[in-house]
């Protein structure tokens, strides 16, 4: 597989990592960017554990949960500027769709493009094209995932951010004190701050565990120490420090980041607060949304757009 000047920039801007090095680990890699990545690592040249996603698109990302039924949904809506993210028409049309999404429950975003919209007649279509037409932008609702039960959330920054994270409690009544929905905020700041990939160990994939072992591996053998170990040992060693991956990878795990309120791993936290409650806490799940993750920006030459309207 060939691969370009490009690609080498590109791989130098996911792992930090020089440009030879870079050029170096494509050929090695027959030119796949992936293999480049773990070529790097194996070789402890690349920190990153996982490619950086592209935030481009602007808009909001919205938590909204409803109290009475015990129902939330995080949404995400995309418009072209920043600006209009911030317009009050919009961010009443993401809520409104929220609300229509716990109504009705629809299968999945274009399910929920042919319902009407909340208090309305006229469908999230309909209503979607009067803003459009009415703020001269235009706007999608790109994803949303639901939730029940006990829940807390948090928005970060205006909405670049959005998080839901769900409790089981033996104690229910317990979720209504004041130290519970602290800690549930806590909670989700944590997920935002630190963006876990998995709940918890037994959330890591079978192949995740593999592919992490043997990136493990490979780098001990590029260690003159440990060159000259034997396979078994070597597996040992690497299986071994797989809980530093799980320390920096699993929400309960993780150090929670608030020193100020407590010292020790999320779940530390979690227990504590439970043990002053008097009842078992659990952290059952958690949505995470970034603003714009994952998509392309249009990349603006703004000489060239003014030179463009002069000429009509």
């Amino acid at each position: 597989m060939a691969f370009t000047a490009q690609d080498v920039k590109a791989l130098r801007e996911k792992t930090g990592v020089g440009m030879m090095e870079c050029k170096k680990a494509l050929v090695e890699a027959d030119g796949d960017m992936d293999k480049a990545i773990d070529f790097l690592r194996e070789r402890g040249l690349a920190a990153a554990q996982k490619k950086a996603s592209r935030i481009a698109a602007e808009g909001v990302v919205l938590p909204y949960f409803d109290e009475a039924t015990k129902k939330g949904v995080v949404v995400e809506v995309n418009s072209e500027t920043d600006f209009v993210a911030k317009n009050e028409k919009f961010m009443g049309f993401v809520e409104g769709v929220a609300k229509t999404i716990l109504a009705n429950d629809p299968a999945d975003v274009e399910a929920l493009k042919e319902e009407k919209f909340n208090g309305t007649d006229r469908t999230v279509t309909e209503t979607l094209n009067d803003l459009v037409l009415s703020i001269g932008e235009n706007m999608k609702i790109r994803r949303f995932e639901r939730m029940e039960g006990i829940v807390s959330t948090y928005i970060h920054a205006g909405g670049s951010v959005g998080v839901m994270v769900g409790f089981e409690v033996a104690d229910e009544s317990k979720a209504a004190d004041a130290e519970f929905i602290a800690m549930g905020k806590n909670i989700a700041m944590q997920i935002a701050a630190m963006n876990p990939a998995y709940l918890d160990e037994a959330h890591v994939p079978a192949d995740v565990i593999e592919h992490e072992q043997s990136i493990l591996a490979a780098q001990m053998k590029e260690d003159p120490k440990m060159a000259s170990k034997p396979e078994a040992v070597l597996a040992k060693i690497a299986a071994g420090k797989m809980g530093k991956y799980y320390k920096e990878n699993c929400l309960v795990e993780q150090e929670f980041v608030r020193g100020d309120v407590f010292q020790g791993s999320v779940k530390g936290y979690v227990d504590s607060v439970a043990k002053s409650l008097g009842t078992d806490i659990k952290i059952k799940d958690y949505i995470r949304m970034m603003k714009g993750e994952g998509l392309e920006k249009r990349e603006e030459n703004f000489a060239e757009e003014i030179a463009k309207q002069i000429n009509g």
